[in-house]
């Protein structure tokens, strides 16, 4: 089915204005897997978080296989020369592939995207760093194509405390002042890696929803420094923000392939829905388009340097992966995950990405 401009552009916006509307008119309201994979091609499929070190001929080619409308990549932090660079970066990098892909500063980016037949790239960091000591980085940042900061990694920065710092002492006056003034310039507040406090403190001082771009949930996967509470989940729904489901395995659940499996991460979707709401949900891989094991993953490259560098609360497995995820077409199967699971088209569509555009909307 291809759909005319007119009726594509009426189709999406129905679904990222509209949250509630229904789709009753949808010719698959009875999928077989042909039609699933068409309805799946024609959904905005946004993937929360991409990390796209490396980034080479096999991403592209993975990206065509992906179905993505757009994703958020996770650029270098470490310091504001870096930082800058990397944006730089990865502008030429778009341009010199314009045929397929697209910088992506707003929601209306991602319709442009969709309908071209490329791919929307939003970038941002995983930790703020970058920004120093300075409130004016921020602004250059933006400039440069940032629309999201994720607040602190696993440690202590200027803003406040990571997930697995020994303290759990929030925001910062300095923290809280740079989540006002992403809020003013239009970048994304994230707090995937953000210890407790600091993530309460981010949803309470940001004036808009907040981004918990790659992450799951506590309730599911308990004493994990990375998971977030179900009160964490409903205050940010209350205020906009969405939730990415993290499709690395071994943040899912212990035991990958016995007590983990696709269905394992299909519980996280669903308990997120309970708890937040189906417009609140969306989907993030944190790995390469390609998957884990497809980028080249070993025991000796991948799983033990983990050790050193991440502290023993954070339970890192090998393999890492769960298969159905751990391929480029891992969302078109949790599109017929849910399908099998009884959720109508229109929230599939959302948790594909309509939510994440929704989001953007309302904050870039």
């Amino acid at each position: 089915m291809k759909i005319k401009r007119r009726n594509f552009i009426k189709y999406l916006s129905a679904g990222a204005l509209l949250p509630q509307n229904t789709f009753d008119w949808h010719p698959f309201s009875n999928l077989n897997d042909s039609k699933l994979k068409v309805f799946y091609k024609n959904s905005i499929v946004i993937d929360g978080l991409v990390i796209p070190r490396g980034w080479n001929q096999d991403s592209f080619k993975a990206l065509d296989q992906s179905g993505y409308t757009g994703f958020s990549a996770s650029l270098p932090s470490k310091n504001f020369k870096i930082a800058m660079s990397s944006l730089l970066k990865w502008e030429k990098k778009i341009k010199s592939n314009s045929n397929k892909l697209m910088l992506a500063k707003s929601s209306n980016d991602f319709y442009s995207a969709k309908e071209q037949g490329k791919t929307g790239v939003l970038l941002g960091f995983q930790n703020a760093t970058m920004i120093e000591n300075s409130i004016e980085n921020i602004g250059s940042l933006y400039k440069a194509g940032t629309r999201w900061i994720q607040l602190t990694y696993n440690q202590r920065n200027l803003l406040g405390d990571g997930c697995t710092e020994r303290t759990n002492s929030g925001l910062s006056d300095f923290g809280i002042e740079v989540v006002k003034k992403m809020n003013n310039i239009g970048i994304m507040v994230d707090v995937s890696h953000c210890g407790r406090k600091t993530t309460d403190d981010a949803i309470k001082y940001s004036e808009k929803g907040v981004s918990i771009n790659h992450s799951m949930c506590e309730a599911l996967h308990k004493n994990h420094p990375r998971a977030k509470t179900d009160k964490q989940l409903r205050s940010m729904s209350e205020k906009g923000g969405v939730i990415g489901i993290i499709c690395l395995g071994y943040m899912i659940g212990p035991k990958l392939g016995i007590e983990t499996t696709f269905q394992t991460y299909l519980d996280h979707i669903e308990h997120a829905i309970n708890v937040a709401g189906t417009d609140h949900v969306g989907v993030a891989a944190d790995f390469a388009i390609q998957g884990i094991k497809a980028n080249g993953a070993t025991k000796e490259n991948w799983y033990l340097p983990r050790l050193k560098i991440f502290k023993p609360s954070y339970k890192v497995q090998w393999p890492p992966w769960i298969p159905e995820l751990d391929s480029p077409t891992r969302y078109l199967n949790v599109a017929e995950g849910l399908k099998k699971r009884g959720y109508k088209l229109n929230d599939i569509e959302k948790i594909l990405g309509l939510n994440w555009l929704r989001y953007y909307k309302e904050v870039l």
